[in-house]
């Protein structure tokens, strides 16, 4: 495994989602192929580190990473579209407690401070976007919306469209 780096991302690519039917999914191998040709960039780690991890919720995969790496300021970076539903996931209040977490707008998703029932919750945690690259070290919980370019692509679009794997 690869040693942690300043201002590194690691792109982790989930065996399966808990909360998606299973229906549908390209095999792992071929997610993560996927995954490191849209990268492109040397800082971006494509890894399906939680197969090896044997972890299967978010939550779990946090402690572990954060157990094996203590050292290590984590941030999590997730879509504004998983931050309206984050509250189906397993021991979401958790994740928040864990690492402070960067959300990243997307098209048709409202990203706000006031964007879910996740969002009222840690609204006092709400920090502006101008803070999202100070995150790594912050005492958790903490979470920004970044100011980032809208990217119209979907996890869900790039399935059904599967011309565009590898």
């Amino acid at each position: 495994m690869k040693r942690l780096g300043l201002d590194q991302v690691w792109w982790l690519v989930s065996p399966q989602n808990p909360l998606k039917p299973a229906r549908g999914m390209a095999p792992l191998a071929t997610r993560v192929a996927a995954a490191k040709g849209a990268a492109r960039h040397p800082r971006i780690i494509v890894t399906a580190m939680e197969s090896a991890l044997g972890t299967v919720y978010t939550v779990d995969t946090l402690r572990a990473l954060k157990k094996r790496f203590p050292a290590t300021d984590f941030v999590w970076l997730m879509g504004a579209d998983n931050m309206k539903q984050i509250h189906r996931w397993r021991r979401w209040a958790d994740i928040f407690a864990l690492v402070p977490i960067a959300v990243l707008r997307r098209p048709a998703y409202a990203a706000g401070r006031r964007c879910g029932k996740a969002a009222t919750r840690f609204d006092r945690a709400w920090r502006p976007a101008a803070e999202g690259r100070h995150l790594a070290g912050r005492q958790a919980p903490a979470w920004v919306v970044m100011n980032n370019p809208l990217n119209k692509l979907s996890a869900t679009e790039i399935r059904k469209d599967r011309t565009t794997w590898p």
